[in-house]
Order: C-alpha cells, then structure tokens, then sequence
C-alpha cells in the first residue's frame, strides 16, 4: 500500500497519526471550515476561468460540482483521516463528482498553505464581528442602567472596604467604558484581517498568471497580504484576538466577582431573579450565582488559551509549520465561541440584576463612606490643612465606632471633641453642616466634576457612550454588509458560470 495523498511517500499514514492526529483534527475542523472552504474553491475557481488558466468546459463542470458539494453540506462528504485533512478529503470528493482530472486541476496555482491562512482569517474576521456585536449589546444594556439608576446612591469600596458614595448608575457607566475598550480594541484588530493570503502558495506564489485582487474581492477582503512569506507565515493577528479577549474575560470576570459579592446575604445590594440561579441538590434554600460563577471560571479558560496559542509559536520558524499554524490555532475557536457566550451572558447579568436601592442608601448612610466629604468640609469652613482635617475626622470615626454608632450618628460635639485632642481647639460646625456633610446623597451630587458620579454627569455621559455604541455597532454592520454583498456577488458568479456545463457551453 501506498500513501493516499502522495507517491512520494511509499507507506499508508500510521494508523496512530490517524488516530491521534488527523481523525481528531478532522472530525473538529470539517464541520467548522466547511463553508469557507466552499467559498475559497469557488473563488479560485473563479479566478483561474477569468484568467484563462482553466478550459471554459472544465470550469463549468467544476462550478457545477462545487455548488451541489456545498448544498449537500459538509455532512455529506465522507472523511477519511488517511487524506489527511479538510482539503485532501474535500478534493477526493470533488474528484469523485467532477471526475479525477477535472477536479485535480482545481488545485493549480495554489497550495493548503495559502488555503488554510485564508480560511483562517475568515474565520477569525467572522469571530470579531460577532464578538462586537455581542458586547455592543452588552454595552447599551449597561449605559441604559446608568441612565435608570443615576440617583440610585450606593457604596462604593476600594479594598472592598466602604470608601465613599457612588451611585449604581455610575457604576454600571464605568461596565459600558471597560466594554468600550474592549470594543476599540477589537474594532482595530479588524484592520488588520482586511487583506487575504489566498495566490501566496506554499510560501513563494506561482508562477501562474493569478489575478489575487480577485480572489481578494471576492472573498470580501480589500486586497492580497503583499508579501506571500508573512502571508502563510503569519497568525499574529490570532495571537491578537486571544490577548484582546483574555482582556475582555478579565474584565468582565472582575465585574462578576462585585455581583459575586454584593448578591450574598451579607451585603444583599443587589438581586437576580430565579430564571438566572440555581439551587443545591441537599440544601433547599440555596439560591447559587450560577452565572456569575460561569463568568468568572471563563476568564481563566480564555487567558490559558492564549498562553497555549504562544506556547505553540514562540519556537516556531517563521514560515508555515504544523505547530505554528495548525496548534497555535487549536484553541483560538473554542475562545472566540467563549468569548460569545460571555459578552450573552454579561448582558444577561446586566439587564436582570436589581438593585436593593433602599438598602443600598441604609448602607451608604452608615458606613463612613462620608468621611471624606466631613473632612473638605474642615477645609472649606474651617481654614485647616487637609492632613489636619483627615486627623480630626478619623478620630470622630473612631469614636463612632467606640460608641457602636454610624455615620448618621456624628454630632458636631463629637467633631468638636476630636479637633480638642487632635489641634486644642473647637471648630464649632453646625449641627446643620455636619449632618449636610455625612450625607451620601449631597456627598454623590456634588461630585459633579467630569468623570464623578454626580447624577447629571452620569446621564450625560452615557447619553454621548450611547451615540457611541449606535455609531460602532454601524461600523461593524456595514462590514459584515461588504463581506455579505461580496458573498452574493460570488454566488452569482459561480451560478452562472455552473449554468454554462448545463447549457453544454
């Protein structure tokens, strides 16, 4: 026996390497590549009949054959892991609808190197678009919360210690800018996927008179990668989708983790309906974050993806390999589809939390969060150095605290008590001015410096983030729309070229 896909080799494949490496790469990959594969076929095929390098009947009988492949689906085309991989078995296949020399000549000019970095970067451009669109939706879901919940006072904690009154909205406003980002950066990766590898061979081109402008545009691209090396060499752009989306996980992982914390019983600031928990199989009343758990968990997965994908690369010469072109993508796909399950489920998140509002108030109100605004009213009314201020409130707090008191229970005696031992004399605030100063409320209003959580800065904001979000979730549509109308345009092309072998042309 020979191999099935070469006679320069004498021996069939291992039945192992079948086994563990092409029968498992096969069965994941087919399904998933099938479509672009189509679209590259045609294209090429397209191509090599304008060019002349095909016989019009050849073309014909190919574009025939091609479009009856793709409607029949990848389900019907038998694999065989002795081919190797998705093209070797989709060739076979042709050849056995096309006869073996007509659907042998398909493949002049090219080699699956260029057919794989092609069929990569559609692959990867798809995944952007579809991540976009999925935190757009995740983004105006959290700036409508900051416009619905502006004046909803709240802690806010650093070192998830009370630090001072914010509002929900206002958090949920800082959500949408962390998505934003998110955003920017995916928004500039899809710069760099506009220019397609397909004409670049093995690594060298051909020596045929290809036209890659037109396989370019029709596979949706603006044009052929330049250098034909870099463009079978190259998955960097991969590796830049991996880093943007463990960024993302991250992030959204670390808003999981407040939603984590502030829905316990403990906290009780916020609360999801039952359609987004789950229970304990002994214990009947638990009520578990399921979905904040899911994702937090993913943030890892995503971040492990990424070290996985430059484990594969780092060692790799720089040209197209197995590891540096087939591994080093192995998880980039299970990551993209993460990564859409994620931006779903954080909208999710975002949309049916609840605050506990009156709650949220009682512990702004109690928690010294105001202790800061009681310490610039020092400044302000008293004339003092804000380190002499910030001496003389601590020492109040600790009286509180003492005392078994909270915020709301800070008398301009005690203050008065304080600045006696701290300075050796009384300041003699107002019980007025106090009270106004340990206010969360007035202490959230005045913040209404650019970037604070006063409640019509949030608004405003939000109201310029929402044109923002309109304005990118355009831009990514209009792409997708390029790339679909050029779709269409190979589809027709290939209808009427398939229309010629029945018209005996």
């Amino acid at each position: 026996m020979q191999s099935k896909v070469s006679r320069r080799l004498t021996q069939p494949t291992a039945s192992e390497v079948s086994e563990h490496v092409y029968g498992p790469r096969l069965a994941r990959d087919f399904p998933a590549c099938f479509s672009w594969l189509c679209d590259i076929n045609q294209a090429h095929l397209l191509m090599l009949r304008d060019q002349g390098l095909l016989p019009p009947a050849d073309a014909a009988k190919l574009a025939t054959a091609l479009l009856e492949i793709e409607a029949q689906g990848a389900a019907a085309v038998p694999l065989d892991p002795a081919l190797e991989d998705a093209y070797f078995n989709f060739e076979a296949h042709l050849m056995n609808r096309a006869g073996a020399h007509v659907g042998g000549t398909l493949h002049v000019a090219r080699s699956r190197n260029d057919i794989l970095a092609t069929m990569d970067r559609m692959r990867v451009r798809h995944a952007v678009m579809a991540i976009i669109e999925g935190l757009c939706t995740a983004r105006q879901s959290a700036l409508q919360g900051a416009q619905r919940h502006a004046d909803v006072v709240m802690p806010g904690y650093t070192h998830l210690q009370p630090a001072q009154p914010i509002t929900y909205g206002f958090y949920l406003l800082g959500v949408a800018e962390m998505l934003g980002r998110d955003i920017e950066r995916l928004s500039a990766l899809q710069s760099r996927l506009t220019l397609c590898p397909l004409g670049a061979g093995a690594l060298a081109g051909t020596t045929f008179p290809i036209d890659r402008a037109q396989t370019a545009s029709l596979l949706g691209f603006e044009g052929p990668v330049p250098h034909t090396l870099d463009a079978v060499a190259s998955r960097d752009y991969a590796l830049e989708l991996l880093g943007s989306l463990s960024i993302m996980a991250t992030g959204i992982s670390r808003i999981a983790q407040d939603y984590y914390v502030w829905v316990t019983p403990e906290f009780n600031l916020v609360e999801f309906p039952d359609s987004v928990t789950g229970t304990s199989s002994i214990m009947p009343q638990k009520k578990n974050p399921v979905v904040l758990e899911y994702l937090k968990g993913k943030a890892g997965q995503i971040t492990g993806a990424l070290v996985a994908a430059l484990g594969a690369v780092k060692g790799v010469n720089f040209t197209h390999t197995g590891d540096g072109n087939r591994e080093s993508m192995r998880n980039v796909w299970d990551a993209a589809d993460e990564s859409l399950h994620i931006a779903s489920m954080l909208d999710l998140v975002l949309r049916s939390a609840e605050p506990n509002s009156a709650h949220m108030l009682s512990r702004a109100r109690a928690d010294f969060g105001t202790a800061t605004d009681l310490a610039d009213t020092l400044v302000r009314r008293c004339g003092m150095s804000f380190r002499e201020s910030h001496h003389v409130v601590g020492a109040v707090v600790r009286a509180a605290l003492d005392g078994n008191m909270t915020a709301s229970d800070i008398t301009s005696g005690m203050v008065d008590t304080a600045a006696m031992d701290q300075l050796g004399f009384k300041l003699e605030l107002t019980r007025d001015e106090v009270s106004a100063s340990l206010d969360p409320r007035a202490s959230v209003a005045a913040r209404s410096a650019t970037g604070g959580p006063g409640p019509e800065g949030v608004r405003r904001r939000s109201a310029a983030l929402l044109e923002q979000a309109a304005a990118d979730d355009a831009r990514n549509a209009a792409l997708r729309g390029g790339i679909d109308a050029a779709r269409r345009e190979l589809k027709q092309a290939m209808q009427a070229l398939a229309a010629t072998d029945g018209a005996g042309h």
